[in-house]
């Protein structure tokens, strides 16, 4: 879609219009392609990097700092919005690590304290031998004393079969069977447990940490019931390793690290100074706690992640141990729409299409409606989202719907299909609101009323919705002047842009608003209303209500206002553009920065027309019917203008000096 500017002339009752140029296209004429796929006919063709880190998209940045870290061993903490990939970077880290030699570890009994078993590493893969060698052994001498005990018990009651003596001879076999059972081979008690396998580690050990607790961390001994009487386990037998531990020489990663106890990132802390940490039990009231076995190697490459929130719970050691000894990463949500940028969205959906092994690759079309929607979630016309996980989530939705149709390759119509089964839950509770709201609607699309309008905004992710306000100017009865009224359950910022409005009330109408009481009520805003954007809606419409002029109803409109009648850009343009276009508008009043970021759906380019601006001044003319009342306003507002503008002393502005 393209915007053309509208040369302002006498006769023309707009400062400044944006009018939407919609490229004709028919069924049979080929649009023009987002990439040249030259010999590329669909995803398949694509070649997927091995490596993770190669496969990670929109952050080169980030990358080389990996790299960085990897090489030399630094600690690193990643923080971004969910699902711009740093788990993924995390993974990749493990396999770019330098190649060390990684060791099994085993945990033996200790004779002279059985609660203080002995640790011992062993190159990768002997622990298995070691262990499956001795079990051996303590398995020869249990099968010869079996066969020992049979042989017994067979003689015996033989014995007493011949003599008449069953009674005794059963009696006797029973004390041989249970001298048997308590008479152990000194070495099966000496048997080790494997407590870190490292045998079949092609790259060095990455371990998922998040949301574990301090024993699957840390390490752990279990409990024993039986610990009395002789029929216990032994201690080494109980000792569980941790993440940390099976983590040795490799990546530890902790997504949302700053919601793990002060006590357990204590503990971390002290593991990562030590680089090798004791197992112990973790409950106080478990049999565990009495087993504290040697020190275990976890020599790890701590990666935390989280948004920005999570650093108010991260102990203030730890992240100054990253900072000092490691680096810190802030992931970015976007990239800029770029072709080389493009490619690499083509080289993600063949990505997702490997790795979920069950849906086909993508037609060049869908490639295309896959890039297209890149840039609508971006929230930039110039850019491409890196919120990759939730586009990954329609990829393989639009694959499931070409799997249903019995297609070989997704096209661009299994995306169009797909994108209403890949709504987050937010948006579908949102678009069912929506729904519910229009049965009961006081939006109106033709006519004009005085102190009425048509705001816009946006409700979940990226569902629009019209949500009118009114504005009644009454005379005060209050010795103490008149005053602002807002109602609508208002967050703060709402609040403060309703109190900001006065002064430009009093600007352009020129009148003193301590004679009235302004009453502004948010019409169906059951869930309430935050933010700025609808600064210049309630401008208007009080501005409507003093002046007594109508506004048109087939315009809606959404900005932010300074104090000085600025229109400012605000967030979510091409949601609240369609949501207009959807409710019947004919016109939607955008901030002129935002027109930029604007990209509607195909089907609504015919529908609304839209038009920037870039002060109050342009919004009242472009919204307010015309009449006297309209004329006078908007010449009142004229003369301001070129009085402030006689004002400004123009040397200043030519030739500006810095003192």
């Amino acid at each position: 879609m393209k915007f053309e500017e509208v040369e302002i002339t006498e006769d023309s009752p707009q400062e400044l219009v944006a009018e939407p140029v919609v490229e004709k296209e028919d069924h049979g004429e080929e649009t023009k392609p987002m990439l040249d796929y030259d010999n590329i006919k669909s995803s398949q063709d694509i070649e997927v990097p091995p490596l993770l880190i190669d496969q990670v998209i929109g952050h080169e940045d980030s990358i080389e700092t990996i790299k960085k870290a990897a090489k030399q061993r630094r600690n690193v903490l990643l923080i971004g919005d969910p699902g711009v990939g740093k788990s993924m970077l995390a993974k990749g880290m493990a396999q770019i690590l330098p190649h060390e030699t990684l060791k099994d570890v085993l945990v033996y009994p200790n004779m002279e304290d059985n609660n203080h078993p002995l640790i011992r590493t062993v190159p990768a893969g002997e622990g298995k031998k070691i262990v499956k060698a001795t079990k051996g052994s303590a398995k020869s001498h249990e099968e010869k004393k079996t066969i020992i005990t049979m042989f017994a018990i067979g003689g015996i009651l033989v014995i007493g079969f011949m003599y008449g003596r069953l009674l005794e001879s059963i009696i006797a076999a029973a004390l041989i069977l249970l001298i048997s059972i308590q008479i152990k081979p000194k070495n099966s008690n000496m048997s080790p447990k494997l407590l870190v396998n490292n045998q079949d580690s092609r790259f060095a050990p990455f371990m998922d940490a998040t949301g574990s607790h301090a024993g699957a961390l840390l390490g752990d001994v279990r409990h024993d019931p039986y610990q009395s009487g002789g029929l216990g386990t032994p201690a080494h037998e109980r000792v569980e390793a941790g993440m940390i531990h099976k983590a040795n020489r490799g990546v530890l990663y902790i997504d949302e690290i700053g919601t793990m106890s002060m006590k357990t990132q204590q503990e971390l802390l002290s593991a990562m100074q030590e680089k090798q940490y004791a197992i112990t039990g973790q409950s106080e009231n478990s049999s565990g706690a009495m087993v504290r076995s040697q020190a275990v190697p976890c020599d790890f490459v701590l990666v935390a992640s989280g948004n920005l929130q999570v650093l108010e719970g991260m102990h203030i050691a730890m992240r100054s141990r990253i900072r000092g000894y490691g680096y810190e990463v802030f992931m970015k949500d976007y990239m800029e729409d770029t072709t080389e940028n493009r490619e690499k969205l083509v080289q993600f959906v063949a990505q997702e299409v490997k790795n979920d092994g069950r849906i086909p690759h993508f037609a060049t079309d869908a490639l295309d409606e896959i890039i297209m929607e890149a840039k609508r979630r971006s929230g930039k016309q110039n850019a491409l989202t890196l919120r990759l996980r939730d586009l990954g989530g329609l990829v393989r939705s639009a694959g499931d719907v070409a799997i249903e149709k019995g297609a070989n390759l997704v096209t661009a119509e299994h995306v169009f299909e797909a994108k209403k089964y890949a709504r987050t839950l937010e948006q579908q509770i949102a678009d069912r609101s929506i729904l519910q709201r229009k049965d009961y609607s006081m939006v109106s699309a033709q006519g004009g009323r005085v102190g009425l309008i048509n705001g816009l905004a946006v409700i979940g992710d990226r569902s629009g919705i019209v949500s009118p306000i009114a504005a009644e100017a009454a005379p005060t009865q209050s010795k103490t002047g008149g005053k602002i009224i807002a109602t609508g359950k208002l967050g703060e910022i709402a609040n403060e842009s309703v109190q900001n409005v006065s002064a430009l009330i009093k600007k352009y109408t020129n009148k003193d608003i301590s004679n009235y009481d302004i009453h502004v009520q948010f019409i169906q805003t059951y869930d309430g209303v935050e933010g700025d954007s609808a600064s210049v809606s309630i401008a208007t419409a009080v501005i409507s209500a003093i002046e007594e002029i109508p506004i048109d109803q087939t315009v809606a409109l959404t900005g932010s206002l300074n104090v000085r009648g600025d229109v400012m850009p605000i967030g979510g343009a091409t949601a609240k553009i369609e949501a207009a276009a959807e409710a019947g508008m004919k016109k939607v009043l955008i901030p002129k920065s935002n027109l930029k970021d604007v990209m509607i759906e195909k089907k609504y380019e015919d529908m609304i027309e839209i038009i920037p601006t870039e002060t109050l001044s342009d919004v009242l003319e472009n919204i307010l019917i015309s009449g006297s009342s309209k004329d006078k306003l908007i010449a009142k507002m004229k003369n301001l203008s070129s009085k402030v503008a006689d004002k400004v002393p123009q040397t200043g502005l030519n030739n500006p000096t810095i003192n």
